[in-house]
């Protein structure tokens, strides 16, 4: 093997590797209704979204990225590619997302001159996404995601942890 496709073989390697340690702390679950039929769901509107952290510096999110438009348009991404059809008017069902974080979150790590687990302030953010039947006005799914704050990741790396999560949270839709 030439040392072209060597040098081309270990930058796949690594961004595979990058890639896979950018998300490995996101966890996601989803809650379904017992009797929720989705075959007669075609429809769906926004009915908002909360942000639980007010960050005017930047310290916990970037502020030159919208996440609530970067998570609005992965939803609507998720959603179109299971048919459903977004509407102004008369919706199915009302589509809702939160996303938090707890910057006084703890959790042991290990203290890197002992080997010893210590109790640190590991912030913690959350993303949680609702559908709503607009008929019964019950929730009937509910998805959500949770991982550890990082900081100081390029616009790329958040894009890419928010699309990670919108992404799991919806695949077992």
């Amino acid at each position: 093997m030439n040392y072209l496709a060597k040098t081309f073989l270990l930058l796949i390697a690594m961004s595979l590797g990058a890639c896979t340690t950018l998300t490995s702390d996101i966890k996601t679950e989803t809650q379904v209704a017992a009797d929720a039929d989705f075959s007669v769901y075609r429809t769906y509107a926004w009915a908002g979204s909360a942000k639980v952290v007010f960050d005017p510096v930047g310290q916990w999110e970037q502020p030159t990225l919208d996440t609530d438009e970067e998570v609005r348009f992965l939803i609507n991404r998720e959603l179109r590619a299971r048919n459903f059809v977004q509407v102004d008017t008369e919706p199915d069902l009302l589509v809702a997302f939160a996303a938090g974080i707890d910057t006084t979150a703890l959790d042991l790590k290990d203290d890197p001159n002992s080997n010893d687990p210590v109790l640190t302030t590991v912030p913690k953010a959350a993303l949680v996404v609702a559908m709503v039947d607009v008929k019964t006005g019950y929730i009937i799914w509910l998805g959500y995601a949770t991982g550890d704050v990082q900081e100081q990741l390029s616009i790329e790396q958040i894009r890419a942890r928010i699309d990670y999560a919108v992404s799991e949270i919806f695949k077992p839709l």
